[in-house]
């Protein structure tokens, strides 16, 4: 899969494309279901298909200062966009020049005459253009004055209730990853490179990767059966793990950190990249009066992460990659 950050570079091959347009901030099976369309469609036409998002969201760039909420960096979603079988991501600087542009220019210069869009498939609810004029109506009108095709979704439900990037977080933020798993289809995952802590963890016996945790959404903090990948350097592959998100109060620790001990392995994972599925909450962080009670309690966390990860409910397998 190609990735275009700039509109004014697209190849005359992915001109004419079926793209799916939004933010799919966690990929859940609502954002599948505008995908799966989306195939349907570009197979029907042989055109390439594409997504088309922004970065930073727009709720970042209006908000700098407010919490963050993202549950996948870009990095991420282009990952999962590639499993599904996207020819190209085209991502579009959400910068005061978008954000001041009008939605009928938007679609005039950016659209058509930069992507040279075939057919569009979004969301029902889609809004933009300077202060959120453009919706739906417009983009159906225009196409058929510019010669493409528009397709709105309608939500799609679970329980009577839509799937929603909304619903995700309070499942995360509660601590409740196998809910949000579900909602998803997919574990939520966040990814970072490895920074070198205090290395206190080694001196304990337990030594731990201290991941970035970058502009995440902040879940529940506490401990967590997790899956750990490394992505390069020697150690490459998939390990199951123990983690601990949180301020560690025991060392009275005021910064959010995020340890993760990867069980039953040895080496240095300094410098490598490493992505990390939330598989079950364990327990909330807590304070302990020394470090013969942190131990015992590290150990019996990794205990528990094994039982854990070994069921099947926990499985790796239990989401396959997400394919069209």
């Amino acid at each position: 899969m190609k990735l275009y950050r700039h509109t004014d570079a697209v190849p005359a091959s992915l001109q004419g494309s079926v793209v799916a347009w939004g933010n799919f901030d966690g990929f859940h099976k609502g954002h599948q279901a505008v995908f799966r369309q989306t195939a349907a469609i570009a197979d029907a036409q042989h055109a390439p298909l594409t997504a088309l998002t922004t970065e930073p969201h727009p709720r970042e760039f209006f908000a700098p200062e407010a919490p963050s909420f993202r549950l996948m960096s870009l990095r991420n979603k282009a990952h999962v966009l590639e499993t599904f079988g996207v020819d190209a991501l085209f991502v579009l600087n959400f910068d005061d020049a978008l954000s001041s542009m009008s939605a009928d220019a938007f679609v005039e210069e950016l659209l058509v005459g930069r992507l040279g869009v075939r057919h569009i498939v979004t969301g029902y609810d889609q809004r933009f253009g300077k202060g959120r004029a453009g919706d739906t109506d417009l983009l159906v009108r225009m196409g058929s004055q510019l010669g493409f095709g528009v397709t709105a979704i309608e939500p799609v439900a679970h329980d009577g209730e839509a799937y929603s990037s909304t619903q995700v977080r309070a499942c995360l933020r509660e601590g409740r990853p196998e809910e949000a798993a579900d909602l998803m289809g997919h574990w939520w995952r966040i990814e970072g490179r490895v920074e070198e802590g205090d290395q206190r963890g080694r001196t304990i016996g337990f030594p731990t990767a201290n991941v970035a945790w970058g502009n995440y959404l902040e879940p529940c903090l506490g401990v967590y059966a997790m899956r750990a990948h490394v992505e390069d350097g020697p150690h490459v592959g998939t390990y199951d793990a123990v983690a601990n998100l949180g301020m560690r109060p025991t060392f009275n620790k005021t910064a959010l950190c995020f340890e993760v001990h990867l069980l039953d392995f040895q080496g240095d994972l300094y410098g490598s990249h490493m992505s990390v599925d939330f598989v079950s909450f364990i327990r909330p962080e807590q304070k302990f009066d020394g470090l013969d009670a942190l131990k015992a309690q590290i150990a019996a966390d990794s205990d528990e992460a094994r039982k854990r990860l070994g069921q099947a409910e926990y499985g790796a397998d239990r989401y396959p990659e997400v394919k069209r």
